[in-house]
C-alpha cells in the first residue's frame, strides 16, 4: 500500500499516501486527467467551472510592472485586509473585538500553511481525529518536535465529537494542541452552533490551541446555514487559542491559485511568517492580487450561495444511488464526500481496497478508507484497519461525471452478485 522507490544515500523515502498512491495507481491503468473513458471520484477538488447563481469565473489576469516582484512573506497588506474583513463582516458584527491585517497571513496553499503552523509547535502533544484529512499522516511527523496523538471519532455516534469530550481528552491527555478538519474528510462530520461555540469555550478555558482547517466550510448541508466558521465564537482575536486555515481550494473553487490564509492571535500570525520565510518564501504575488476580488463580500457570498444549491443537489444524487446498492452512506452534513461502508457489497468489493482494485479496472477512480486511519510516525503497529471497509466516493466532479460513475459502479457491483450467485448454484 505503502510503495516506495529506492532513494540515494542521506535522504528517507517518501510514501505515496492517500490521493496521491490513488492517482499513482491509476496512472498506470492508463488514467489521464480528462480521459472520457474514466470517472474520478476520488478527487479532492470541487468542479472549476460556471455554476448556476455563480459570480463568473475569473478568465484573465491584468499585471502590471509591480506584479512580479516578491510579494511579503506574511502576504500582501490589502489581502490580508480584505480575508480580515470578509470574516469580520460574516462572523464577527458586533463584537468589540476584530480581525486585523495583523491577524492574517497568506500562503501558497493549504497544505503549506498547515506546514508552517506544525512546524512552529514545541515539545507537546497534539490531537488529531480519526478518520481524517491523509495528508495530516506525514505532516504531524515531519518535525519531529511533538507528539501526534489519535483522538477517536466512532461511526455509532455519527462521528460526533462533543465538547465535553474534547475537554476530558485535552486534560487527559494533556493535549496543548488539536488540529481537526470542519466540516470534516472524509465523514462529513460538521461541529457547529452551540457545540462548536462549546469546543472554543474548551480551547479557552484550558488553554489549548484548536486548529480549525475549515476548507469545506462553503459546503454545508443544514437549512439557513451556508457557511461555517470558529471565528464567530472567540470572544478576544488576539488571546483565544484559535487558528482557522482556508483559502481559494475549496470554497471558492480555485485549486489551481494556491492561495490560502491563516488567521488566529497576532504572536501566531508572526510565528507562521517567520516559518514561512525558510520554508517556501511566500504566496506569488500575481495570484494574491487574482483573490482580490473574489473576497469581496457580496463576491463570496454568491459563490457561497451557488455552492449550496449545486451541491446540495449532487449529494442527494450520490447519497440515492450508493444506498440503493447497499452500501451504507453517513450522510455529510459538509464537505462534498460520502463516507460508505460497503462491507455488504460481494467480494471482493466489500473492501476499500478490493472496490479500489475492481473500479481501476474499469475507468472508475475511489479512495480506499484505511488511508483516512493516519498514522504519524507509523507508531501504532500493524493490524487491520478500522476502515478496512470504507471508502470515500466525492461528489466533487460534474452531475455528468458523477452519473457516469455511479453507472459504473452499479455494473460492477451488478456484475459481481451475478458471478457470485452463479457459483453459488455450481
Amino acid at each position: 500500500m505503502r510503495r516506495t522507490s529506492q532513494v540515494p544515500p542521506g535522504f528517507r523515502p517518501v510514501p505515496r499516501t492517500g490521493v496521491i498512491y490513488v492517482m499513482t495507481e491509476a496512472a498506470k491503468h492508463g488514467y489521464r486527467p480528462g480521459d472520457p473513458h474514466w470517472v474520478n471520484l476520488g478527487q479532492g477538488a470541487p468542479e472549476t467551472g460556471p455554476l448556476p447563481g455563480a459570480p463568473p469565473r475569473q478568465q484573465e489576469i491584468r499585471l502590471n510592472e509591480d506584479s512580479f516582484e516578491y510579494s511579503p512573506i506574511d502576504g500582501l497588506p490589502e489581502l490580508r485586509e480584505r480575508v480580515a474583513a470578509l470574516y469580520n463582516a460574516r462572523y464577527r458584527a458586533g463584537k468589540k473585538s476584530q480581525y486585523t491585517a495583523a491577524n492574517v497571513a497568506i500562503s501558497p496553499g493549504g497544505r503549506a500553511a498547515l506546514t508552517r503552523l506544525v512546524s512552529t509547535l514545541g515539545r507537546t502533544n497534539v490531537g488529531h481525529f480519526l478518520p481524517d484529512y491523509t495528508a495530516y499522516e506525514e505532516l504531524l511527523d515531519s518535525f519531529g518536535t511533538f507528539v501526534p496523538i489519535p483522538l477517536i471519532r466512532r461511526p455509532e455516534a455519527g462521528y460526533a465529537f462533543p465538547a465535553e469530550e474534547l475537554r476530558n481528552e485535552v486534560l487527559g491527555r494533556g493535549l496543548s494542541a488539536v488540529v481537526l478538519s470542519n466540516p470534516a474528510n472524509p465523514t462529513g462530520a460538521l461541529i457547529h452552533g452551540e457545540d462548536l461555540k462549546a469546543w472554543v469555550r474548551v480551547g479557552r478555558e484550558l488553554n489549548c490551541t484548536l486548529i480549525f482547517d475549515e476548507f469545506y466550510s462553503h459546503y454545508v448541508y443544514l437549512d439557513g446555514l451556508q457557511t461555517i466558521s470558529a471565528a464567530a465564537y472567540v470572544e478576544d482575536v488576539d488571546q483565544d487559542p484559535v487558528v482557522i486555515l482556508d483559502g481559494l481550494t475549496k470554497n471558492w473553487r480555485y485549486p489551481g491559485y494556491r492561495v490560502a490564509w491563516t488567521i488566529g492571535p497576532r504572536p501566531i500570525i508572526e510565528a507562521v511568517t517567520s516559518a514561512g520565510s525558510f520554508l517556501e518564501g511566500g504566496c506569488s504575488r500575481p495570484m494574491q492580487l487574482a483573490a482580490l476580488p473574489l473576497l469581496d463580500c457580496k463576491v463570496a457570498a454568491a459563490e457561497a450561495e451557488a455552492i449550496h444549491r449545486h451541491f446540495t443537489h449532487k449529494r442527494a444524487l450520490m447519497i440515492e444511488a450508493l444506498e440503493e446498492l447497499g452500501i451504507q452512506v453517513h450522510r455529510p452534513l459538509g464537505a462534498f464526500y460520502c463516507w460508505g461502508d460497503v462491507s455488504a457489497l460481494p467480494p471482493p468489493l466489500n473492501t476499500g481496497m478490493g472496490l479500489f482494485r475492481a473500479g481501476l479496472e474499469n475507468g472508475l477512480i475511489t479512495v480506499p478508507g484505511v488511508f483516512f486511519d493516519i498514522n504519524p510516525g507509523q507508531r501504532r503497529p500493524e493490524r487491520e484497519s478500522r476502515f478496512e471497509r470504507f471508502v470515500r466516493f466525492s461528489f466533487g466532479p460534474p452531475v455528468a461525471e458523477l452519473e457516469r460513475g455511479m453507472d459504473i459502479l452499479r455494473k460492477l457491483v451488478l456484475a459481481h452478485r451475478h458471478s457470485k450467485r452463479s457459483a453459488e448454484h455450481r
